[in-house]
């Protein structure tokens, strides 16, 4: 139930601002409330690809379980987690890998 973030990229700067997988985690804990998350910086593992930028944060994986997905289709639950962060994808965010579940 934490954040897997690399140790250099914990803050994004000095004024101690939040990392983008820390903004994400918090989005979706107010959102769904759950009883598993884990959000995991890929970016290093999409260098290259396309919308990776230097500095990463902009490919991520996450394992989510909370109850606000009963009765939801795969494809409704991926929405709901798309639609909880639209100042993430407004800001660099390119990429979701998403396990969700009940």
């Amino acid at each position: 139930m934490s954040t897997h973030t690399p140790p250099d990229k914990e803050l994004t700067n000095t004024k101690m601002q939040p990392s983008r997988a820390q903004r994400i985690e918090q989005a979706l804990r107010v959102q769904f409330v759950p009883h598993q998350i884990e959000v995991i910086d890929d970016s290093h593992r999409h260098a290259g690809h396309a919308g990776a930028q230097p500095g990463g944060e902009t490919h991520y994986r996450v394992l989510l379980r909370s109850a606000a997905f009963e009765g939801l289709s795969r494809v409704a639950r991926h929405r709901a987690v798309t639609r909880a962060l639209p100042a993430e994808f407004a800001s660099g965010l390119h990429a979701l890998s998403l396990d969700l579940d009940v």
